[in-house]
């Protein structure tokens, strides 16, 4: 499946689909049921994405496959008021924990959606790439890059509790309910989602710049991994005629 493809879905199942199901199946399915569809219809994608067309288990995948777990594990406590907010702003304080918890752990979460970008492919592309984001710059960029996420993912989780404890006032299990879910769904995915990608893009951009400012003193032209292939070799290049200096010093001795 080709990435605009797979965009699409991703809105289409993932926003779009909900906000229908609670505004017109309410009434003939029963708010409940309508209610249970529309929020495990976004999780079961997810799941089926990780399992039959990513096929990858790594950081981003698990995060993903966590946040939707939750999700919907949360889809069965029928719950409103206060309640309710909290159990919807959940995927928001899972994202903080683990930005959070990776930043304490030193391994800032930023890296693993780098890497995800940059796509290495042989072992010597993924380790050349390794120590790039050791080098302090690149690090440092990392780590702010991460901490800058969790701070949006904050904020954007208490806008979603309050507005969520400001337009659901409904009683769980009517069509008000529902009808207020909707609402606040569409408000929620255009308010929130766009500012948390929008931050998401520019934190990795930051990465990116940070990368290709320690590759701008190599020689040529070409993409990325030209580009660091060529830093390699002058590295290991340097390193024989260092380890070469070094061997005709002690003979001369």
């Amino acid at each position: 499946m080709s990435r605009p493809v797979k965009l699409a879905v991703d809105v289409l199942l993932g926003a779009v689909v909900p906000i229908l199901v609670l505004s017109y199946l309410s009434e003939p399915l029963g708010a409940v049921p309508a209610y249970l569809i529309s929020a495990l219809v976004p999780v079961g994608w997810v799941v089926a994405d990780l399992l039959f067309i990513t096929k990858r288990l790594n950081f981003i995948t698990a995060f993903l496959g966590l946040n939707a777990l939750v999700r919907g594990l949360l889809a069965f406590w029928f719950v409103d008021g206060a309640l309710f907010a909290l159990k919807d702003s959940a995927g928001s304080v899972v994202t903080v924990l683990i930005l959070g918890g990776s930043l304490l752990l030193g391994r800032p979460a930023l890296r693993a959606f780098a890497e995800q970008g940059l796509d290495p492919r042989t072992p010597e592309q993924e380790s050349a790439l390794h120590g790039l984001f050791a080098e302090r710059p690149v690090a440092r960029t990392l780590v702010l890059g991460t901490a800058m996420l969790a701070l949006v993912h904050a904020a954007a989780g208490a806008a979603n509790f309050f507005l969520n404890l400001s337009i659901v006032t409904a009683s769980f299990g009517t069509d008000g309910f529902n009808a207020q879910v909707a609402k606040v769904n569409a408000i929620t995915r255009l308010a929130i989602g766009l500012p948390e990608g929008l931050a998401t893009g520019l934190a990795i951009w930051l990465v990116f710049r940070a990368l290709y400012a320690l590759l701008r003193g190599v020689p040529g032209e070409g993409d990325f991994w030209e580009l660091v292939g060529k830093r390699e070799a002058r590295r290991e290049d340097r390193g024989a005629s260092g380890s070469q200096r070094a061997s005709a010093r002690r003979r001369s001795e």
